[in-house]
């Protein structure tokens, strides 16, 4: 382990130019509030994307739109982000889940979760994704400490005792104290450093589309659990929804080639009618569903975040609050080892940021692994049990609350970033 007060291992680090403390290799959410979080410890950081800078940030709806937890929310504001975003963000103020076929309703179980019961104000937010990445370019452009390298892909990555060096497609070489692997499910920078991952498919897909309907939701969320799949219509902006419909692959490879009309004739007994009619407000999209988790989260010199790390299933729209959490939690790490006087690469360095996120991420995968299972099917022995259960949740509200607060991240160890706070 080199520490920076060690004599022989100071001279080491001392002895090398670093292009920047910190190489980012995805340029999507989870990389670049990770950089801006460093980047305010007083770490330099680069971004390697493989995507052109306008590559992202349309003005059409591309059907991504994420569900932020009160925590994630907070870590936008302490990175600088969330000023940009709050005009387009729409609070949630209601979570109501629901068990039922399509075409005859929700079971009268059911699980409601009210953020006046929550004295922070709001679970969550609703955002969608070209909004959140305008906001982080924003923010990304006007820090010194930060560089963008934009359209250019990773192709090999080594370490050394004191750095860690990545090369680019085009020949550009790139030196850093440690490279962060946030590049998605299929992880280069984790498959690189020959980090093998566990998981498996769900065989089903999500159909997602935005839609408008005549009357106003009012902030609330829904979630339906169907025998194929769980619906959730989670309210946007204006009369406005996200829908992200979860169905057996070959049958939503049979509904995604309807034409509009069509589709949204299959949706609407699945939707119902409580928000009036409905419109598609935009393009339709579909996503392959799995579960997916690395083994490791860091390797020498590296420490992959977001779905690099780990890729759940939408059931709890936990996704990028997952990799915000790993976020906070990584940045943490790094910053206060810094000051320290502390290798910010050395193996034990990055054991604290594994030990903080392995179990809450494990922990986690598997109850929406669990959940997925217990609700995707028609057993009417484990429907009876599952409306039950919701039930009796609804009507304890110590417990509900409990799982209020689960929701909107304050629960655990939660990293200063998700506090509000500075490092």
């Amino acid at each position: 382990m080199l520490r920076m007060d060690n004599p022989e291992s100071h001279a080491i680090l001392q002895g090398m130019e670093f292009d920047s403390d910190i190489l980012i290799i995805g340029g999507g959410l989870n990389g670049p509030a990770l950089a801006l979080a460093l980047a305010d410890g007083g770490l330099s950081v680069t971004i390697i994307d493989a995507l052109p800078a306008d590559a992202r940030g349309d003005e059409g709806f591309d059907g991504r739109g994420y569900a932020l937890a009160l925590a994630s929310q907070r870590l936008l504001a302490a990175v600088g982000v969330w000023n940009d975003v709050a005009a387009h963000s729409q609070p949630i103020h209601e979570v109501k889940i629901t068990d039922g076929r399509a075409g005859e309703g929700p079971s009268p179980w059911m699980l409601h979760f009210n953020s006046d019961e929550l004295a922070e104000g709001p679970m969550g937010y609703m955002v969608e994704d070209r909004h959140l990445y305008r906001a982080f370019q924003s923010a990304l452009a006007r820090h010194p400490r930060i560089t963008q390298i934009n359209g250019e892909t990773v192709v090999s990555q080594t370490t050394g005792v004191a750095h860690a060096s990545v090369q680019t497609a085009s020949g550009k070489v790139l030196t850093g104290r440690i490279v962060v692997g946030s590049d998605g499910r299929k992880s280069g920078t984790a498959q690189r450093a020959g980090i093998k991952r566990r998981g498996h498919d769900y065989n089903q897909t999500a159909l997602v589309c935005a839609i408008e309907h005549d009357l106003p939701h009012h902030g609330i969320a829904h979630q339906f659990f169907m025998p194929p799949g769980p619906l959730a219509i989670l309210p946007l902006t204006g009369n406005r929804a996200s829908i992200v419909w979860s169905e057996e692959t070959a049958e939503a490879a049979r509904i995604n080639a309807l034409s509009d009309a069509d589709y949204l004739a299959y949706l609407r007994p699945r939707f119902g009618s409580f928000l009036g009619e409905i419109r598609l407000a935009g393009a339709r999209f579909t996503y392959p569903l799995n579960l997916t988790l690395a083994n490791s989260f860091i390797a020498p010199r590296l420490a992959l975040i977001g779905d690099a790390a780990h890729g759940v299933h939408p059931i709890a729209g936990q996704g990028l609050n997952l990799g915000l959490r790993d976020v906070g939690a990584l940045a943490e790490v790094l910053i206060m080892a810094k000051r320290r006087g502390e290798d910010i690469g050395a193996v034990d360095v990055l054991e604290r940021y594994q030990a903080w996120r392995g179990f809450d991420t494990t922990t986690l995968a598997l109850a929406t692994d669990g959940f997925n299972k217990l609700f995707s099917n028609d057993n009417s022995i484990l429907r009876a049990g599952r409306d039950i259960g919701l039930g009796i949740v609804n009507a304890l509200p110590s417990l509900r609350q409990r799982f209020i607060r689960e929701a909107a991240g304050l629960t655990g160890d939660v990293p200063k970033l998700l506090q509000g706070r500075q490092i």
